[in-house]
């Protein structure tokens, strides 16, 4: 669908769009930088114009004073209802990396009731990672830690630690365990992603775990008119996310299921 190709092109370009960065090694951070984009692009990139909502919802969680984000949850719950996971599929740059990297030809592992039960994975890596283990760190220690971000997120170590490393010199001869280990795991999930379909977005992903929730709800994405659907799984069967109906919470909009609807029972719910 060359429309969303460019659509997500656009979107990774704008998202970082400070291409400056790239050459100095520098993170921008001007005043915008604070304002939260729907998508999962980490703030380090060199390139990143706003702030990734997950590593701002852990830095309200991390600090020396624990705080109720209201901030960052308005705006994802803001973000969640227009949007849900048409962010996945159309606006999210590291998406976009997973859906060029399937296409590189090779044997593909498809969907089947293994990875249905792992796409519900993503839901734990949110409550643990992203929203009890910064609270359990700044019991312990009165100090959190986005340990979402420090150790699992493969968006930030390839937007954000390679570019950074391989641009500052201080960085190069800092490298520990814990970088090694990032590195480790971004390849593992990119070399997976050439053989199974976007597996960070279905096992692994807590942005793509909470914009699941409002998937039904959202202004933009799939709908189902139930009165033309013959409940004949050709949305199901052709998608290659792990749904059980189009528009459900694994849905990312892509649309590919509209154009083999033998009823025509299923639209975007707004035009775009």
């Amino acid at each position: 669908m060359a429309k969303r190709f460019f659509v997500q092109l656009a979107s990774a370009i704008l998202h970082n769009g400070n291409l400056p960065g790239f050459i100095t090694g520098r993170i921008w951070q001007a005043q915008p930088k604070s304002v939260c984009v729907p998508v999962l692009n980490c703030y380090s990139c060199p390139g990143a114009l706003g702030a990734c909502p997950v590593g701002s919802l852990q830095s309200t969680l991390a600090g020396t004073v624990l705080k109720f984000p209201f901030y960052v949850l308005g705006l994802l719950l803001l973000f969640a209802l227009c949007l849900g996971r048409v962010v996945c599929g159309w606006l999210c740059p590291f998406g976009l990396v997973q859906d060029l990297l399937y296409k590189i030809p090779s044997p593909k592992l498809r969907k089947n009731s293994v990875t249905a039960k792992l796409s519900y994975f993503k839901y734990f890596i949110a409550v643990i990672f992203v929203l009890l283990l910064p609270i359990y760190f700044w019991l312990q220690s009165g100090v959190g830690a986005p340990a979402f971000c420090k150790y699992i997120c493969p968006a930030g170590t390839l937007e954000a630690g390679l570019p950074l490393v391989a641009l500052n010199t201080g960085l190069q001869n800092s490298i520990g365990l814990l970088f090694g280990w990032k590195f480790l795991l971004m390849l593992i999930i990119l070399g997976a992603g050439i053989f199974i379909y976007r597996p960070f977005c279905r096992f692994l992903c807590p942005l793509g775990a909470w914009y699941g929730l409002f998937n039904k709800l959202s202004l933009f994405g799939i709908k189902v008119d139930a009165a033309k659907c013959v409940n004949c799984h050709a949305c199901a069967n052709i998608c290659k996310m792990d749904v059980k109906i189009a528009g459900g919470s694994e849905c990312i909009n892509c649309g590919e299921c509209k154009k083999i609807c033998p009823t025509g029972a299923i639209s975007f719910k707004t035009k775009f």
